[in-house]
């Protein structure tokens, strides 16, 4: 059988033969000069040459050393890009996307199952978070951001722009009557996210003369709010897109058809070169194909 000397020893001379320094091989395989010198030692036994001439203070390659370097040479490269191919097409299967709890919870995770279905090859992973990420440190693809839109040195395209709607549960919305006027909030109780003047915005648009639009109970997100009017606490603004199922089916109610548009939307946020990644340009064009949906599926 033929011999076939060990990765390590051929990595120690393919370094050394490369800076024709052993102590700068053994700098980039992080292992000390000694341990280089011992496996070259090694592997001149085993092969019955010479492969460097030792010198004072340099090394050279013998010529049968320069002849074992040069296929060793592109031996090594050729696993380096056989290598770099596999990882990069690993890494291209997954897509990381982060987006606020609220988009997730109401939008996007209810629509998953039609990317899912469309592209089985990709493994998307969500990151539920307020706070502005950095794409190269946080591992982020690409980001789905509630504002103005417009951040420095990224592409950002307005994704979802709807309008805010008050919404409540079918039993509370029975107590307003078949046509109420916007002064019938006055009985009930109004939900509020941090964002308290919504509500009077909504109210002073509606022409709403007998509500107090500071009373009731704040909840630190959108998502808190939702849930305290699902469960029959009071009437909340949603956005109309988040609850479109919900009204489409009538387990929730918008007994007032006004919405109260908003400068703020949704933005999908993402380094101008992440779209020569197909994953990218693949959950992209699906976001947009979704919001000209007016509902997830059942």
């Amino acid at each position: 059988m033929d011999y076939l000397p060990s990765l390590s020893a051929l990595r120690a001379f393919e370094a050394s033969a490369r800076h024709l320094s052993m102590t700068a091989a053994a700098k980039e395989l992080h292992v000390t000069p000694g341990a280089v010198s011992l496996q070259i030692r090694d592997l001149e036994t085993a092969l019955g040459v010479r492969l460097f001439d030792r010198r004072p203070r340099s090394l050279a390659l013998t010529a049968e050393g320069a002849d074992y370097f040069a296929t060793m040479r592109t031996a090594f490269r050729l696993i380096r890009e056989a290598t770099s191919a596999l990882t990069r097409r690993a890494r291209d299967s997954v897509l990381t996307v982060t987006c606020t709890a609220g988009f997730a919870t109401h939008w996007l995770v209810p629509r998953l199952m039609r990317f899912e279905q469309a592209h089985p090859d990709i493994d998307l992973r969500i990151s539920a978070s307020h706070r502005m990420m950095d794409f190269e440190r946080d591992g982020i693809d690409i980001a789905i951001r509630h504002g103005l839109g417009g951040y420095e040195g990224l592409a950002s395209e307005r994704l979802l722009d709807d309008e805010y709607v008050p919404v409540c549960t079918p039993e509370i919305a029975a107590t307003l009557g078949s046509s109420p006027s916007p002064d019938a909030l006055a009985g009930l109780t109004l939900i509020h996210d941090v964002y308290r003047r919504d509500w009077q915005l909504w109210l002073e648009a509606a022409g709403a003369k007998r509500v107090d639009a500071t009373r009731g109970p704040i909840f630190t997100d959108g998502t808190g709010a939702y849930h305290a009017m699902k469960a029959g606490l009071g009437i909340a603004l949603m956005r109309r897109s988040f609850v479109g199922k919900e009204l489409a089916d009538a387990t929730l109610v918008a007994p007032f058809p006004m919405g109260l548009a908003s400068t703020l939307a949704y933005h999908l946020v993402y380094p101008p070169a992440a779209l020569e990644r197909p994953a990218i340009v693949a959950f992209r064009a699906w976001l947009f194909s979704e919001v000209a949906q007016p509902t997830p599926p059942a």
